[in-house]
């Protein structure tokens, strides 16, 4: 298939593009090393534009803590009122269908009998119907008990799990109480948020904000790039997330997307990152060493334009000495 010289390139942040061939060796390159994990990305063209999307990692970095939202947890575990066991032993049968109300037999009992008991009573081989007030007599036992109300609250349709599965995801296991509602996530630990390699960063942010409920603004954070040299790259507002990582490699032991403050993270470039990790006395020879060749390269400076000074000086004053010619 012939694409333009404008298709075969993929926008990856402003002003800045790729082309698709050396993207896709990127992407083989990625899913190689992800063969067999949920981590692999998968890649389609869509009206002429080349998609990338799968699960994209992304490491809790932040230091201040966050708030989570008010949940309706009690609402969704609170059994609705028409589900309470009173409704569904009196009139509602084993199909869900309404059953009419059940008259007691007409037992005829004399002064001098002993009343019935209960297992003669409520035999089978008694007539009209009997057999089923002996089916939902325990229900009736139990009306209104904590018991029914319990093991009804815990039977959710499948459309509730869905629905509690798409509202709230925990951080780590951590999920919304009214004790723990402000809280700071493990530095380092990991999360995943399913995005495609036309989403930008702003919008990775709210959409991870979003999967966990977080009220704080996305303006609040930013996602980095962080190398395990020190080097931390802050992902723009152009910037596409998805594509960042996969230019970066796969390997999350060499860099990672970190979320993070914006006003707590400065960048580190890569020639200052070289030097973080010394200690502090071969950080010192190193500036030495600069100041000294710094004082050379001064002194040779001043040497020159000396030498520069000098001459026109000296041309100057030929030029004052010599008559002036008509």
């Amino acid at each position: 298939m012939d694409y333009s010289h404008q298709t075969s390139l993929v926008p990856c942040g402003q002003d800045k593009y790729i082309s698709k061939n050396e993207l896709l060796l990127h992407l083989k390159t990625y899913n190689l090393y992800y063969e067999g994990q949920n981590l692999q990305l998968r890649h389609r063209e869509e009206e002429d534009e080349f998609i990338v999307e799968g699960l994209l990692n992304i490491s809790w970095g932040l230091r201040r803590p966050i708030r989570l939202q008010m949940q309706d947890d009690n609402e969704r575990i609170r059994p609705p009122p028409s589900s309470s066991s009173w409704h569904s032993g009196c009139n509602l049968g084993a199909q869900g269908t309404t059953l009419k109300p059940l008259t007691t037999p007409n037992i005829q009992i004399s002064e001098v009998d002993a009343p019935p008991k209960s297992d003669q009573t409520l035999s089978p081989t008694d007539t009209r119907g009997l057999k089923p007030l002996q089916e939902d007599t325990p229900q009736l036992m139990r009306t209104r008990s904590d018991v029914g109300v319990r093991r009804r609250g815990n039977v959710r349709t499948p459309s509730d799990q869905r629905r509690i599965r798409r509202h709230r995801f925990s951080i780590n296991g951590h999920y919304y109480n009214h004790k723990t509602s402000v809280f700071t996530p493990a530095y380092g630990s990991v999360t995943n948020v399913r995005i495609n390699s036309t989403m930008t960063t702003p919008q990775v942010l709210k959409l991870l904000l979003n999967k966990f409920k977080i009220e704080n603004s996305a303006e609040e954070f930013a996602l980095y790039v962080v190398h395990t040299s020190g080097e931390k790259q802050k992902l723009k507002t152009n910037d596409y997330p998805l594509i960042a990582r996969i230019l970066q490699g796969p390997c999350e032991q060499v860099s990672k997307v970190f979320l993070m403050e914006k006003d707590q993270v400065e960048e580190v470039t890569y020639d200052v990152a070289q030097y973080i990790k010394f200690e502090m006395p071969v950080l010192k020879s190193f500036i030495q060493k600069l100041q000294e060749e710094e004082d050379r390269e001064v002194k040779k400076l001043m040497r020159k334009y000396t030498v520069l000074r000098l001459m026109i000086r000296q041309r100057l004053e030929e030029i004052a000495e010599t008559p002036a010619t008509i």
